[in-house]
């Protein structure tokens, strides 16, 4: 039963990932979560005894993770920071360009939204981020981008705001085209 069980749960966080990305954790009901998951209402309730904030922040946790895995999965490929980056921001691009630019980054949707309302989820995502930030200082670490100060996280707090804006760019114009424009000045900038 315990398999069933978290089958269930899986598809739930699926859903409201999926929803919550693309809608936001406003614009996504818990009914269209169940639906989506073909969960009855008792499931969300048994597993997800937080309500919403629970629901979503564990949802944002599972996209974070899969973010983490992704930079994991190119980083065996490409350990350099000056081409690991590029090929994170194509890749996050080509996600979203395949979602119909329905999805960008799975989190600044719900970070923009919750930012000063919500400090559960603000955390959440906050948390998320700093993760991403540190992977990137640290990549930058190893190829000598620290200059024994802070340079390194510094370094990869621009890259991550751009890689961001770029994705919050592409999103509204519906055009690859910022992305395009920032990945070769991320390119330039760790060169």
């Amino acid at each position: 039963m315990a398999v069933k069980g978290d089958e269930t749960r899986a598809r739930i966080i699926a859903a409201a990932r999926a929803l919550v990305e693309a809608q936001g954790s406003h614009g996504t009901g818990l009914n269209e979560v169940l639906a989506v998951a073909g969960a009855p209402r008792g499931s969300l309730y048994h597993h997800f005894p937080g309500g919403k904030d629970q629901l979503v922040g564990e949802a944002l946790a599972a996209a974070g993770r899969e973010v983490d895995a992704m930079i994991d999965d190119l980083a065996g490929t490409l350990p350099a920071a000056r081409d690991l980056v590029p090929a994170v921001l194509d890749a996050l691009a080509d996600r979203m360009v395949a979602a119909g630019y329905a999805k960008g980054c799975p989190v600044a949707t719900v970070a923009l939204e919750v930012a000063s309302s919500n400090e559960q989820l603000r955390r959440v995502c906050a948390g998320i981020y700093e993760g991403w930030q540190r992977r990137l200082a640290d990549a930058l670490r190893t190829e000598k981008h620290d200059a024994g100060d802070d340079t390194a996280d510094e370094l990869a707090a621009t890259v991550l705001a751009m890689i961001e804006g770029a994705l919050v760019l592409a999103r509204a114009s519906r055009s690859r085209l910022p992305v395009e424009r920032v990945r070769r000045q991320v390119v330039r900038l760790l060169a």
